[in-house]
């Protein structure tokens, strides 16, 4: 016949090191068996707490053995020990020990929670006890809101909601009035009647004159032991070998959340401004993200038609020295012919003269072809454009820039129709470009006028034997550098010299948008910074809420939390201020976002970085709230429920 709970030479010693050491237990032998209704009595200071506090698991003998149900606990891991206080005891502690923010059911639920119970099943199981304990109308109450009497039954009922074989009652009726404490007894006889175990500590030798057995203790020793009843010692379960099924994780999980969520509320203010560094940090990389994205957008749109797929072929003389060469039609025809080139337009131009009625201006005068829209992605405002019957027929066709329209017609009058003189060549206006603006070299296309290129050899640059430089719009931007060795090579075969070059549009601009993307990832990693900031302000709350919440910690590891339980359920909370903070950051830079769009600020939200900055803020919560959580899972379960 095995004894439910075999105490050998404990020892209890406090101290050590720098610290004076105290002995506080001498070699305690002690025995109880299943069933037993046991009080241990003496007055304060004389260790019967801390026996209670090692019966419970709570805490370990610094010598002797404890053997549970015939099992050593000294060879019990934390995880053990946790499961034992658990599944075996259950305690009722004179100042309650039961959580400000929870109601009486909530309480009670604790260690239903930790022992894997579904949710349906442990409220259901908590309101049945409490309604057997005649707080069947108090079940949302909080305990201040609840009497001493009331809530010394709450804490029965958590002692009692995961079977409380053993029921460990530290001075139970220490807080209450007499009529109070009477009740509290009453159940107590209730419980070992039904079987429990009760082991009662107190310092009223009337109220251990209730129980079964008294055990007297003094300093630190049994004095005396009035001896289990005749037929006490009963066998007990075998413990098994595996720890018992830990609490289901989504359960787990949605009870920190709503922990949290309750102590963010509790705490407005102070979660308010530790949320600020988290918005600042999401809101400021998902704007950067964005502007620079817009920014870039609106330059590949204002220089695509400047040049990213564009090159410009002209003559020059050979380095090696020599006459300037001559780009023949036939080479444009050779390159036209080249699978990497969409289109190729010869071009002439100089400043001339364009007369209009009595406005003569000296402007630059644009032969071309009409692929022209179409190779600087440049549409025509009013009219149309040249076409290729045009072109090729000599037509003396105008279309001119959006500037040159202004100055010729400043009172807004319908041009079409019209004809300018350029030179001595008069040309119908058939169309009026849009602003385009000026390009990267210089040149202001709106100051410009455009003819068929033919027109012009013919009509005004009669001189001219060929172009001063072509045009070459290649097929994507990606063959641009494969496009100017291939012609490079086709040309100088054709010319047996190097006496031509090659303007690479794409590459300076391409350049130019690195440096943008540039700029863009550094403000971006600016404004992460304060994910940063807002993440050590994450952890400093944590830790403080850690301080805050140290007997809540105690209490939970009593009903059976393990450590990764605790360590859990901190790290979710710290994730979900982090994330609270994570969405409305994304939702602050949204807003200022469309702001800026509606004063014409160019914007372009990516749902990557959006996703990515409160994937980040998720990261910072985890990453500092680590700490402060391992902190809270290592703390002592006697030195955490003895905190304020």
């Amino acid at each position: 016949m095995t004894p439910l709970i075999e105490l050998a030479g404990i020892r209890k010693r406090y101290g050590g090191g720098d610290r004076p050491e105290v002995e506080v237990l001498h070699g305690i032998d002690l025995r109880i068996a299943a069933g037993e209704f046991v009080a241990i009595v003496g007055a304060s200071g004389s260790g019967k707490s801390t026996l209670m506090h090692i019966i419970g698991c709570l805490d370990r003998p610094s010598a002797g053995s404890y053997r549970f149900a015939g099992r050593d606990v000294a060879g019990f891991d934390a995880d053990r020990l946790a499961w034992l206080r658990r599944e075996a005891f259950g305690f009722v502690f004179q100042g309650y020990h039961l959580i400000a923010s929870e109601s009486a059911r909530e309480n009670v639920e604790i260690p239903a929670l930790y022992a894997g119970i579904p949710e349906a099943e442990r409220r259901a199981r908590a309101s049945a006890l409490l309604a057997r304990l005649g707080l069947g109308e108090r079940l949302e109450h909080r305990p201040n809101q609840l009497s001493g009497g009331q809530q010394q039954r709450v804490s029965i009922a958590r002692a009692l909601i995961n079977g409380g074989r053993i029921i460990l009652a530290d001075e139970p009726t220490g807080a209450l009035d007499s009529h109070s404490g009477a009740e509290v007894m009453a159940l107590l006889r209730e419980l070992a009647a039904a079987g429990h175990t009760v082991i009662l500590i107190t310092h009223d030798r009337e109220v251990a004159a209730q129980a079964e057995r008294v055990i007297e203790i003094h300093d630190g020793r049994i004095t005396r032991d009035s001896g289990p009843p005749p037929g006490s010692t009963v066998s007990v379960p075998e413990l098994p070998a595996a720890s018992a099924p830990a609490a289901r994780l989504r359960d787990e999980l949605a009870e920190a959340a709503r922990t949290a969520w309750r102590a963010m509320r509790i705490n407005r203010g102070r979660t308010g401004l530790t949320l600020l560094g988290i918005v600042i940090g999401v809101a400021s990389v998902i704007l950067m993200l964005a502007i620079g994205a817009g920014a870039r957008q609106r330059v590949v749109e204002q220089m695509g038609s400047m040049g990213t797929t564009i090159m410009y072929l002209g003559s020059k003389a050979p380095d090696t020295g020599g006459p300037v060469g001559t780009i023949s039609d036939d080479d444009l025809e050779a390159i036209r012919a080249l699978p990497e080139v969409r289109q190729l337009m010869p071009v002439i131009g100089d400043p001339i003269s364009v007369r209009h009625g009595n406005v003569d201006r000296n402007l630059y005068v644009f032969a071309g072809s009409e692929a022209l829209p179409e190779i600087f992605r440049w549409p025509v405002e009013r009219g149309r454009f040249f076409d290729r019957r045009e072109h090729d027929e000599l037509a003396p066709v105008v279309v001119v820039g959006h500037k040159a329209y202004q100055n010729f017609f400043p009172g807004g009058t319908d041009p079409i129709g019209r004809h300018l003189l350029i030179g001595n060549a008069p040309f119908e206006i058939i169309g009026v470009m849009s602003s385009r603006g000026a390009d990267g070299w210089g040149q202001n296309y709106d100051d410009m006028v455009y003819i068929p290129y033919r027109a012009g050899r013919a009509r005004v640059y009669k001189t001219q034997t060929q172009p001063d430089y072509s045009i070459v719009d290649v097929v994507s931007a990606d063959l641009v550098d494969q496009a100017e060795a291939t012609i490079g090579r086709l040309l100088a075969e054709r010319h047996g010299r190097v006496d031509f070059g090659i303007g690479n549009a794409a590459a300076r601009i391409k350049a130019e948008m690195r440096t943008r993307d540039a700029m863009t990832m550094m403000l971006s990693l600016i404004a992460a910074v304060s994910l940063v900031v807002g993440g050590i302000g994450v952890m400093n709350v944590m830790l403080m809420t850690v301080r805050e919440r140290t007997r809540e910690i105690g209490i939970r590891m009593a009903t059976g939390a393990r450590q990764r339980d605790i360590q859990r359920q901190f790290l979710t909370e710290a994730v979900l201020i982090a994330l609270s903070g994570g969405l409305v950051g994304a939702g602050s830079g949204l807003a200022i976002g469309f702001a800026l769009l509606l004063w014409d600020i160019p914007v372009v939200f990516s749902l990557t970085a959006i996703v990515g900055a409160c994937a980040c803020a998720i990261a910072t919560g985890l990453v500092f709230g680590w700490l402060p959580a391992r902190q809270a899972a290592r703390l002592d379960p006697v030195v955490a429920l003895a905190g304020e």
